[in-house]
Parts: C-alpha cells; sequence; structure tokens
C-alpha cells in the first residue's frame, strides 16, 4: 500500500515488527533519487570545462554564470520543497520531482549537440537542473518521519551523503561518457589535443536512469499519514503548483542574475518572491497547512541553524561548483587538471557525511560542528594563501599540492559539519517543526552554489582570487561563535 494509516516509530515493537523494514524500504529508493537529483545539478561544473576545451563561442564569466544559475534555481526550489512532503506525500513528490529532471537531462542533450546553441538556451537549461537542487530538501523533509529520534541522524546522513554523492560522480562519469558515441550524433574536436568528444551526452545518459527510478519510486515508496493527501491526482496537483511558483521565482532570478544585477539582490528578490506566493496564492486548505509551517520563522533557532548550514552545506555545494573551473583556471599545466581532479573534493566531502551524523548521535552534534568548523577555517585559510602563492609564482603547479590538500580538508569538514547540522535540527526543534526547518535551512544554505561560483568569477576577473578564501573564512569565524554561543559551550541556550 503507498499510503500508510499507522506510523508510531517511538514504539519498540512497531519500530521492530513493521516500521524499520519500511523505513529502510523508502531510504534504499530515496538514496539514488537524490543521487541523480544532485547530479543532474551539478553537471554544469563539469559541461562548463568541456564547453571551454570546445571552444564554444563564450567568456569565462559567462561559463561561471551556469553553474551559479543552476545554484540559483536549485536552491529557490528548494523553498517550495520544503513544505511539499507534508501536502503531497513523499511518494507522490519523489516520484515526481525525479521524473522532472528529464526535463534538463534532455534538453542539455539536444542543445549541447550544436555550438551554435545561443547562451540563453543553456541559462534556460541550467535553471531548469536546479530542480535537482530542489529535491534536496523534499528528500529530507520525507525521510525524517521515517526514522526514531535515536536514528535520524544517521539516516539523514546516509540519504544527504549518498545523495551529495551525485556531485562525484557527475564529475567523474561525464568526461567518461563524453568521450563515447553511446547515443550518437556527431562528435566535437578538441583543438588542443585532437580528442573528439559528445558532450551532449551529460545530459543523455541521465535519461534511462531517471526513468527507472521514477517508476521505482512510485512503485516502491510510501506515504505516511503526517500528510492530508486527498486523492493521488489532487496531492500531485497540489505539489505541482508549488513547484510552478517556485519555479518562477527561479525564472525571475536567473533574469537578473544573467543581466548583471548583484548577486545579493538576485538572491533577495528571488527568496522574496518564493515565499510570498506560497503564503497566499495556495489554494486555502494549503494555504492552513502552510500557516502552521511558516511558523518556524518565529524561532530564533530557525535562523541560528540556517546560518550554521550555509556554511556547512552552502560551502560543500559551492566550491563543488566552482571547483573544477578555479583548477582549469590557476593551474593550466597540471597533468589531467580539472576532469582529473575536481571530483576528489565532493566525493571525500559526501563519503564523510554520514560520520558525521553517526558521530553526532553518540558525542555531540553541537560539538561536532565547533571541531569541524575550526578545522574548517585553517583549511580555508591554507587554500587561499596556496592560490595567493601560486597567482604569482613563474610556476603556479608548484603550489598545486598544498592547495588540493587543503581544499580536500576543506570538503572533508564541510562533509562533517553537514551531517552534524542535521542531526542537530531534530534535538533543537519538535517534529512537526523538524522538517520545514531541515527544508528551509537547506534551502537558502545551497544559494551557495550560486554565492561561490560567482565570487571566484568577479576574483579572478579581477585577479585575486584568494580574496573570496578570506571571505570565506571570516564567516566561518562568526558561525564558530555563534554555534559555541548558542549550542556547544557549558550552560549554552540550547545544548545538543
Amino acid at each position: 500500500m503507498a499510503d500508510i494509516t499507522r506510523w508510531d516509530i517511538e514504539d519498540a515493537d512497531f519500530w521492530e515488527t513493521t516500521g524499520h523494514a519500511v523505513a529502510r524500504r523508502n531510504l534504499l529508493v530515496s538514496v539514488p533519487c537524490l543521487l541523480c537529483a544532485f547530479a543532474v545539478w551539478m553537471m554544469w561544473s563539469v559541461i562548463n570545462v568541456r564547453m571551454q576545451d570546445l571552444g564554444f563561442p563564450f567568456s569565462k564569466a559567462q561559463l561561471y554564470l551556469l553553474p551559479a544559475i543552476a545554484g540559483l534555481s536549485g536552491a529557490t526550489l528548494r523553498i517550495p520543497n520544503s513544505f511539499l512532503v507534508i501536502i503531497g506525500g513523499g511518494r507522490n513528490v519523489v516520484a515526481l520531482t525525479t521524473g522532472l529532471l528529464l526535463l534538463p537531462a534532455i534538453g542539455a542533450g539536444v542543445a549541447l549537440a550544436s555550438q551554435q546553441t545561443p547562451f540563453w538556451v543553456f541559462c534556460v537549461l541550467a535553471a531548469l537542473s536546479g530542480i535537482g537542487g530542489g529535491n534536496f530538501a523534499s528528500s529530507m523533509s520525507n525521510i525524517n518521519p521515517f526514522f526514531p529520534r535515536r536514528q535520524k541522524g544517521s539516516a539523514l546522513g546516509i540519504n544527504a551523503g549518498v545523495g551529495n554523492l551525485g556531485v562525484s560522480v557527475t564529475q567523474k562519469l561525464l568526461p567518461l561518457v563524453m568521450g563515447l558515441g553511446l547515443f550518437g550524433g556527431t562528435g566535437m574536436v578538441v583543438a588542443k589535443t585532437g580528442q573528439t568528444l559528445y558532450i551532449q551526452n551529460a545530459g543523455l545518459v541521465w535519461v534511462p536512469i531517471l526513468l527507472v527510478l521514477t517508476v521505482l519510486a512510485a512503485a516502491r515508496m510510501n506515504n505516511l499519514p503526517l500528510a492530508e493527501l486527498g486523492s493521488t491526482a489532487q496531492a500531485l496537483g497540489k505539489t505541482a503548483w508549488l513547484l510552478l511558483l517556485g519555479g518562477l521565482a527561479a525564472a525571475v532570478g536567473t533574469v537578473l542574475l544573467a543581466s548583471g544585477w548583484s548577486m545579493w539582490l538576485a538572491i533577495a528578490v528571488t527568496i522574496g518572491l518564493s515565499l510570498l506566493p506560497l503564503r497566499y496564492l495556495t489554494p486555502a486548505p494549503v494555504q492552513e497547512r502552510l500557516k502552521v509551517q511558516f511558523s518556524i520563522f518565529r524561532d530564533q533557532h530557525t535562523w541560528v541553524m540556517t546560518l550554521l548550514y550555509i556554511m556547512t552545506f552552502g560551502s560543500f555545494i559551492g566550491f563543488s561548483a566552482a571547483f573544477p573551473k578555479l583548477i582549469q583556471d590557476l593551474f593550466k599545466d597540471i597533468p589531467g587538471g580539472a576532469l582529473k581532479y575536481g571530483w576528489l573534493g565532493p566525493l571525500v566531502g559526501s563519503l564523510v557525511r554520514p560520520l558525521g551524523g553517526w558521530w553526532s548521535d553518540r558525542w555531540s552534534g553541537a560539538k561536532v560542528t565547533q571541531v569541524s568548523t575550526a578545522a574548517l577555517i585553517a583549511a580555508t585559510l591554507g587554500a587561499g594563501y596556496a592560490i595567493a602563492q601560486a597567482r604569482v609564482a613563474p610556476h603556479p603547479e608548484a603550489w598545486f599540492g598544498v592547495f588540493l590538500t587543503c581544499f580536500l580538508l576543506l570538503f572533508v569538514m564541510t562533509g562533517l559539519g553537514n551531517g552534524s547540522t542535521f542531526q542537530m535540527v531534530p534535538m533543537i526543534f519538535e517534529p512537526q517543526q523538524a522538517g520545514p526547518v531541515l527544508g528551509w535551512t537547506s534551502a537558502v544554505a545551497a544559494y551557495g552554489a550560486c554565492v561561490i561560483p560567482t565570487l571566484f568569477s568577479k576574483q579572478i576577473e579581477a585577479q585575486t582570487p584568494e580574496r573570496a578564501m578570506w571571505a570565506c573564512a571570516a564567516f566561518y569565524v562568526l558561525c564558530l561563535v555563534v554555534n559555541g554561543w548558542y549550542y556547544a559551550r557549558r550552560n549554552a541556550v540550547k545544548p545538543c
């Protein structure tokens, strides 16, 4: 049965006889769906590198803009996704949003087949790929109530951590499939090396996988009784309407960003355009449900946890989007360059995320966050120093080892912090608020995928890329103080 009528996982007998098997099955389907969502969302971090290699007629600033647009769109769509499960049901939402990823996958396959495709088409497709970024919020809100409090950190860490592996999967897989004529079509030749690439495969490779996962989600996942659904058609209709409202806000943000508006202004306008229609342009029954969920904004801890999750996930996804292109721009003579090393950072960050949740379950989420933040500051300063030295060195590649080591440490610490901060939320908030808070914090943090590539784009243009690292380090110091005051110190405001 897709719809479950009784769900009492804090009852030990119910958990052992019924709950555990159902929760595990839903987690097993959720994980690959989320992995592919991340993969489609972040595919532009690889595509833009190859577009430059193949001589697409776009500037470096334009190529950085594509993952930035995807980042802005994905973050914006996380806002409606934060509230989807409570009105649409987890099974319905995951199946629909996974199926919608076919739009950017097929679209990229068609557009990349020609160098004559206008830049605005790629901007639209990058915005559509943000559907994958949005899926994270609904996926995490869905998995949270499936598990008892004592296992939430581990379960959320597995869902998010393996899901985050989609970033590394896309950065490792796409260079391979672009070298093979898997789906026919005409290849393009890299002038520098003579290699033939089928860059359109970067989108087409996801199509058969997404078709299978959409069917699997519809057939094997469940809707919990926390949601008030009505019929499946009604649930899907409410879900699609909220996604459309978020999509319109993302479209406005994309136009503003592509038109050269201030990144911060574009983000602020987009967030406002996302929240107001959700609150006032939805059917009355939906508004009543959302009104309860919007109560999270009156709790100061919502804003504190948002700040901390910007530090952890915002940094992870932002540096993931920028890392390959940054290697290409700073260390041109490194053999293999961006495509050989760019996927390693997201890989280690994703792999340690479940460890962050597991460690927090056994020690303290706030203390794990504090330790990881201190190490993150050190790694960021080290990476900034390596960038500054490489920028003026006659042989920049001499600093690549320090640069890579510091960035890998940075990714590890963001991964640990991702797991620990997500474990903190169910400890701080009541169950009916924890899901929306998880969704909201992940939504705002995802704007890191827009902010960090844009920061590097501006600073590389100014020939001072290390300043982007100094700005990040200063922000992390602020987060260290805030986390210590509210959660990690003795006699903290709300120890967890």
